[in-house]
């Protein structure tokens, strides 16, 4: 069974982790699989958008708690590895993209599969999605950006009670704290994901591409910086096509045709 399936539209993708029977828990076969089918999306030049989701009753349980990953004769596992060569590159390579991702979380987003999740740039998730920290439960400590997200999601007090208790939150409670976009009925999110692909994939490509270097510098920069930043982007956006296009539209009144 491939761990990984990928669906190609007009416009955009869908990569769906494909575990259904472990809740689409991760592994070190998988994780090469995901970073290859994000390189793939990435390298596709038709390719606009990206809905990431899971098959089957979960979005991802996090790492599988396989033999690889916990403790034996052999001595401790190196989780510092598999954490920076796997789970972290796929935020990495998310953020990194010049696509929106569209995360559909399903069922439940655990550990590593909340980051996950989180690390998308629109987050729509099922009623019945929870999300949950689940790392304090095993004596380990939020990794693949959680602890970068969540303060700034949710805020400071909210975040650290997350990471040391390992409470699960439900759709509902995660949109109403602002850790995700929308929470959706369960049998709405795969119709509304899709929606919000397909208008991103007719939406300006090179200013969303800009949006996200815009808003992955704010952690690091001062408000003089970003401002200095915005202007370099503003200018670059000025001089696009689309700018000129999406100008003619509101004066033809009538939706903008940007460039596919």
């Amino acid at each position: 069974m491939n761990e990984i399936l990928t669906e190609t539209h007009d416009g955009w993708r869908k990569l769906i982790l494909n575990r259904p029977a472990k809740l689409n828990a991760v592994n070190a076969a998988m994780l090469p699989h995901l970073l290859a089918a994000i390189d793939a999306a990435e390298a596709d030049r038709f390719c606009r958008a990206v809905v990431l989701t899971g098959s089957g009753r979960g979005f991802c349980a996090g790492q599988e708690l396989g033999p690889d990953v916990t403790p034996g004769p052999d001595g401790p596992p190196d989780l510092k590895t598999l954490a920076d060569t796997f789970h972290h590159e796929v935020v990495r390579r998310i953020r990194s993209s010049r696509l929106p991702f569209v995360c559909a979380v399903n069922g439940v987003a655990a550990g590593a599969g909340a980051s996950f999740a989180l690390a998308g740039d629109i987050v729509l998730a099922a009623r019945s999605a929870t999300f949950v920290q689940a790392f304090i439960r095993i004596g380990l400590v939020p990794d693949s950006g959680a602890s970068f997200f969540l303060p700034r999601l949710v805020g400071d007090a909210r975040a650290r009670a997350l990471a040391m208790l390992g409470d699960a939150i439900d759709a509902d409670t995660a949109e109403r704290w602002g850790m995700i976009w929308k929470s959706v009925d369960d049998a709405a999110l795969v119709s509304e994901s899709e929606a919000m692909a397909i208008r991103l994939a007719n939406a300006p490509a090179d200013a969303l591409a800009a949006i996200k270097t815009m808003f992955a510098a704010t952690a690091a920069n001062t408000l003089y910086q970003q401002l200095d930043l915005e202007a370099g982007l503003q200018g670059d956006a000025g001089r696009s096509a689309d700018f000129a296009e999406g100008v003619r539209a509101f004066r033809d009144k009538r939706p903008p045709r940007f460039a596919r």
